[in-house]
């Protein structure tokens, strides 16, 4: 792309600096997406409008979770008060947060500095109490277990999240949503469209999109009782409802509900529902700490040895073994 492509503005007379704080394991594409907005903006400045740096913990080097390795710029230091911190986070989040981490993160925060986290990060501010009374987000396969870790904060399925000078992503594209809207609010948002245009990024999301696909979009179906049945199965995990009221709740016979779940879905509303509980389930053995009869309790299972045979039947493993087997925790 030619000098020629990009549309000059006039840059700020001193650059915002932002320091990404690196976490062994981090997503690159959440980190690539950020980094590279602010790439274009300058480019289109003329001029340095943003300065980064790369940080983590030793100062040295960081593997991504691809595998490419990225050399550091420096140690946890202490910071300039109009920095911007964007902590880089992705799978095994919990084992590669240090005390030294969290330490840091509380000491840069009572200092005034903003700070921010791009995909599984929410975790990271989460556990160093930055959250605490705040709205943040997190990538949809986390939900579940952050927010049965951290109920003090209110927690939400958005694209991205900024409450005060607190910054939560979903993880993957919404880094570029994110840092859209901070180069909007720094220098209006003609400067945001020109960097969206040029990253190929056509539809801008705001911090009012959701992050998931719509219910008829994942199932391939549009049907609207059926994505009506499944919507109110996702959101009675804890306390399933019954297929009868399902069915009375859209207006259908129970045994006419059982045929829709079986003509698009090939198995019964029972089925469905209980794939579902299964699967969060899962996902809390391997993203958190709490025991298996807590997660049973979780998945709406009203005993552990009730909740280990559904569990052996759909994934050929026990509750158990699977939590035993897991060395690190699942995620994105």
């Amino acid at each position: 792309m030619s000098r020629a492509n990009t549309i000059a503005f006039e840059a700020p007379e001193k650059p915002r600096r932002f320091v990404f704080v690196l976490l062994n394991d981090f997503t690159l594409l959440s980190f690539a997406g950020a980094l590279d907005a602010l790439r274009i903006a300058n480019r289109n400045f003329g001029a340095d409008a943003y300065e980064w740096v790369l940080c983590g913990e030793g100062g040295e080097s960081v593997i991504s979770s691809a595998g490419p390795e990225f050399r550091l710029d420096m140690d946890l230091e202490e910071l300039k008060r109009d920095d911007t911190v964007l902590i880089c986070s992705g799978v095994n989040v919990q084992a590669n947060t240090s005390k030294r981490m969290l330490n840091w993160l509380r000491r840069e925060a009572r200092r005034g500095v903003a700070i921010g986290g791009l995909c599984t990060a929410a975790h990271v501010m989460a556990k160093a109490g930055l959250l605490d009374g705040k709205r943040a987000t997190i990538h949809w396969e986390n939900h579940d277990s952050f927010a049965e870790e951290f109920d003090e904060v209110e927690l939400t399925k958005s694209v991205f999240v900024v409450d005060g000078n607190r910054m939560t992503t979903a993880g993957g594209t919404s880094a570029i949503d994110l840092m859209l809207k901070l180069i909007a609010d720094d220098h209006g948002e003609e400067v945001a469209n020109v960097v969206a245009d040029q990253q190929i990024y056509t539809t801008i999301r705001t911090d009012q999109d959701t992050q998931r696909l719509s219910v008829p979009t994942r199932i391939g179906v549009r049907h609207p009782k059926l994505s009506a049945v499944i919507q109110m199965m996702e959101a009675n995990i804890e306390e399933p409802v019954s297929p009868s009221i399902l069915a009375k709740d859209v207006g259908m016979s129970t045994r006419q509900l059982e045929r829709l779940f079986r003509r698009y879905l090939n198995r019964s509303p029972k089925r469905y529902y209980m794939e579902l509980r299964l699967q969060k389930a899962r996902n809390l053995l391997m993203q958190t700490d709490m025991s298996v009869i807590n997660v049973a309790l979780a998945c709406g299972f009203a005993s552990p040895s009730h909740f280990s045979k559904c569990y052996r039947a759909h994934y050929n493993t026990t509750p158990y073994r699977e939590r035993g087997s897991q060395a690190t925790r699942l995620s994105v």
